[in-house]
């Protein structure tokens, strides 16, 4: 049986020589020296990596591994990651150096050099502490992507506070939730944000969140909304200040808060298993060192580049490649509030040709939406700015990716496809793009000072079987927020608790490439066959007229387990649903086996996601079985349930 994720990608792509040449890491043999020596000696690795920032007081000890898994680095290393990510750089001349190009949804557009962007979050801080926040406090963050959300971030960093972003498409409930957990004494929003040219009222959804929150004392609200009529909200004398009038009162100066490695930075909320969000703690010193070095060498960044992650910074990609990587590099980097598809399919493409994006990373969700639009939008424009691609999110198919290469980076642009997670603060297993050779839909191999293994339940390395990373690195989690039990029983749960298990199963191919293969909590037993469901994805998308898929387990009465694959047909594409439903089936046949046919194919204009573009295999699964599919207002199409949940019945 050939494997749909490895048998068909032996090609390699190398990067050019030029590109090679100029890079940080510039060969294969260059990479497995610098790999093999991060693992021989990590704290040596480490310590000039971290030697290369700003500490007020140096570290005693790289890492503390006796109390394991809670791990310290640069143990009585005192610094605040807001002077190496700001003041370093103005201290070194950089001051004049554009920082943030910000795009609003509407086009309206702002732009800040770090010497301003310091001013703005010493102001911002300022105001903070005079709403009685400090050292320790803990202050949600609700925003769209305005400047004033990265702003909030490093206000919070700078004087100590612990920032919980949520991203600005939770319900209230969920609001709620992180709110309570995190006893935030603060909560930062906007009145209101554009989404394809609709306004959401942000402040009226934290006003639901919060009623009852006893530990709120503060609501802090900025303007945003551009409507011509009033904007209509409530407004909670002495808890609610409009930011604007607050920050007019307030110094542009505010000193750094003097802070130990291991304090908190923040808390970003994942979701559980048991449904209950986790709240994952980052602290200062490893973190800031590991988005440092992760930004530098995975990207090539270069002084000179114009780089773009098109992620929010309400998920983790956004506040280790938006916020902290990035500006510790001096990076120039451009910000962009709104959808993808507004007012056309074209706006990526419009704005990278506007601002000469030389690093563009994205979702492979967000790419095979692009494939499905068809190639005339980004051949309206001109492109060749693009040095770098990269995706991130969950593991990319081939097709995509060779979409990606040949129409967006001209076959001429390295793609690093990198595998992380909020736990892991950084990329854990991605190529470095002037020493690695890329395969379509591999993430590669791992990160110096990674140490990645594929194994079996017993330890033993195997080709097909369960991540682990075997040791510790400066960017991991520090915990649960409150739940020392769930994060050692959730990454620590096997293998006798020496390594950290990430969730999710891997292929070792016979170069030493790992693919990623899905969550192992998404492998179905079909008649006693276990089968991941991402690799009955990979065969849809192989198909030509297919742009993306999702596959469900479902129960069956006879198989224990049936399969249901749910198939977004590209744009123009030619033929019949009967058609592609019977070439599908003979794919799967070929591909992995009869035993693995669906027990149905539905056809579907898009996916129930949210509007970072994860797609919800639980509403799916709630379709098929029948389940009320409760609130599903956060999605970016919510109508888009109903038409699935039809086209499912008719297929009955």
């Amino acid at each position: 049986m050939s494997d749909p994720l490895t048998s068909p990608e032996a090609r390699l792509f190398h990067p050019s020589n030029e590109f090679a040449a100029a890079a940080h890491v510039g060969s294969l043999d260059a990479y497995h020296k610098l790999h093999q020596r991060s693992l021989d000696d990590p704290e040596g690795f480490w310590g000039e990596v971290a030697a290369e920032l700003t500490w007020s007081k140096p570290w005693d000890r790289v890492l503390n591994a006796d109390n394991a898994p809670f791990f310290k680095w640069f143990e009585g290393g005192r610094t605040n990651i807001t002077v190496n990510c700001l003041d370093r750089h103005i201290e070194a001349g950089q001051g004049d150096k554009t920082a943030i190009l910000w795009e609003g949804e509407p086009g309206d557009t702002r732009e800040l050099t770090y010497a301003e962007l310091l001013q703005e979050v010493c102001r911002f801080a300022n105001v903070l502490k005079g709403l009685g926040v400090g050292k320790g406090d803990s202050v949600a963050i609700y925003l769209p992507m305005i400047p004033e959300l990265a702003v909030a971030v490093l206000a919070c960093a700078r004087i100590g506070a612990v920032h919980s972003v949520i991203f600005a498409g939770f319900s209230a409930e969920s609001v709620r939730d992180r709110v309570l957990d995190a006893s935030s004494k603060c909560v930062i929003t906007a009145d209101g944000s554009w989404r394809r040219g609709k306004e959401l009222l942000l402040k009226n959804i934290v006003d639901d969140g919060v009623e009852g929150c006893d530990c709120v004392e503060q609501v802090l609200v900025i303007q945003r909304h551009l409507a011509k009529e009033p904007f209509a909200h409530n407004w909670t004398k002495g808890r609610d200040h409009w930011f604007h009038e607050e920050v007019a009162r307030v110094s542009d100066e505010c000193p750094a808060e003097d802070m130990d490695a291991e304090d908190m930075l923040f808390l970003l909320y994942t979701s559980g298993s048991t449904g209950k969000p986790k709240g994952i703690m980052h602290t200062v010193g490893g973190y800031m060192v590991y988005t440092y070095l992760t930004t530098k060498l995975t990207f090539d960044l270069k002084p000179n580049d114009v780089y773009w992650c098109t992620a929010d910074i309400g998920w983790i990609t956004g506040h280790s490649y938006i916020v902290y990587g990035p500006m510790a590099n001096a990076a120039t980097q451009v910000m962009y509030e709104g959808a993808p598809n507004f007012p056309d399919e074209a706006r990526f493409w419009d704005i990278v040709e506007k601002y000469h994006v030389s690093i563009f990373y994205t979702a492979p969700t967000a790419i095979r939406a692009f494939m499905k639009w068809g190639d005339a939008f980004p051949q309206k424009h001109d492109l060749s700015s693009l040095r770098l691609l990269g995706t991130v999110g969950e593991p990319i198919n081939p097709e995509a990716w060779m979409w990606y290469h040949r129409v967006i980076g001209g076959e001429r642009c390295p793609i690093v496809d990198t595998w992380w997670q909020t736990e892991t603060g950084g990329h854990m297993i991605t190529s470095l793009p002037g020493a690695v050779p890329a395969k379509p839909g591999s993430a590669t191999l791992p990160f110096p000072g990674v140490d990645a293994a594929v194994i079996d339940e017993s330890g033993e390395e195997v080709e097909r079987g369960l991540l682990a990373i075997r040791k510790p690195w400066p960017g991991m989690l520090r915990g649960i927020w409150g739940d020392e039990e769930r994060f050692v029983n959730t990454y620590w749960c096997k293998w006798g608790g020496k390594y950290y298990f990430p969730g999710d199963g891997a292929i070792r191919d016979e170069d030493g490439y790992i693919w990623v293969t899905g969550r192992v909590d998404d492998v179905v037993n079909v008649s006693g066959h276990r089968i991941g469901t991402a690799e009955l994805e990979s065969v849809c998308v192989a198909h030509p007229a297919v742009a993306e898929s999702a596959v469900i387990g479902v129960p069956h009465e006879i198989k224990g387990q049936g399969l249901v694959a749910f198939v977004i047909i590209r744009t123009g594409a030619e033929g019949e649903e009967s058609s592609w439903r019977t070439e599908l089936m003979a794919m799967v046949d070929e591909k992995i086996g009869k035993f693995a046919r669906p027990e149905k194919i539905v056809f579907s204009v898009d996916l129930p996601k949210t509007r970072s573009g994860k797609i919800m295999r639980r509403l799916l699964r709630d379709i098929a079985e029948d389940r009320p599919l409760g609130n599903v207002t956060t999605l970016a199409d919510p109508s888009i349930v109903e038409q699935i949940k039809v086209k499912y019945q008719e297929r009955a």
